[in-house]
């Protein structure tokens, strides 16, 4: 019997990456829903707006990417990012709003596109649910009966303000979480 050749392939997605005091205070709630409601997942990654969901790329074709992405960056302008309290998708995940703005729009969809033609991805989008940018402070491991108390607490709760960004990242999983891996600056 053949042996079985190791998947060389990792996991990566595109985002975001929240510029301080944002990235602060989103980790101070992810903290809080682990402590007060045993919702310890959204911890694994730091604070973002996911652009591109995570996708399986070969390690050693690495520097491909990278290159890529960063020709797709460079193409890029600075887009402001405005936040509007909190949010959720039943029954497990709640999330910090990111305001709707044709700016976001436009670099998610022209990133779905780029992916698609330039590095072959065709999973930019969760099954055909349209872009809905946010940052998750809950998700997965949060039971049902802990969404519902938390959503109560959250429902009503402010979440305000606004930050400009000139960057993407890629992230990478190393097993146990997500790190940023490659920031790539905007060229416009």
């Amino acid at each position: 019997m053949p042996e079985k050749k190791k998947d060389k392939r990792k996991l990566y997605f595109l985002g975001l990456i929240l510029p301080s005091p944002y990235f602060e205070k989103a980790v101070n709630l992810k903290q809080y829903f682990s402590d007060q409601f045993n919702s310890k997942a959204a911890l694994r990654s730091p604070p973002h707006i996911t652009l591109h969901m995570p996708f399986k790329w070969n390690e050693e074709k690495e520097k491909v990417l990278i290159s890529t992405i960063q020709v797709f960056a460079q193409a890029q302008s600075s887009i402001n990012i405005e936040f509007n309290d909190f949010g959720c998708f039943r029954p497990r995940v709640i999330f910090v709003n990111v305001g709707k703005s044709e700016q976001l729009e436009n670099l998610q969809r022209n990133l779905h596109r780029f992916s698609k033609q330039e590095l072959n991805l065709f999973n930019a989008n969760y099954k055909e649910f349209p872009f809905h940018p946010h940052v998750t402070v809950a998700f997965r491991d949060l039971k049902k009966a802990n969404f519902t108390q938390a959503w109560q607490e959250f429902a009503e709760k402010k979440f305000e303000g606004e930050f400009t960004t000139n960057e993407i990242s890629l992230l990478k999983h190393n097993g146990k979480e997500w790190e940023v891996y490659q920031r790539f600056l905007f060229g416009g």
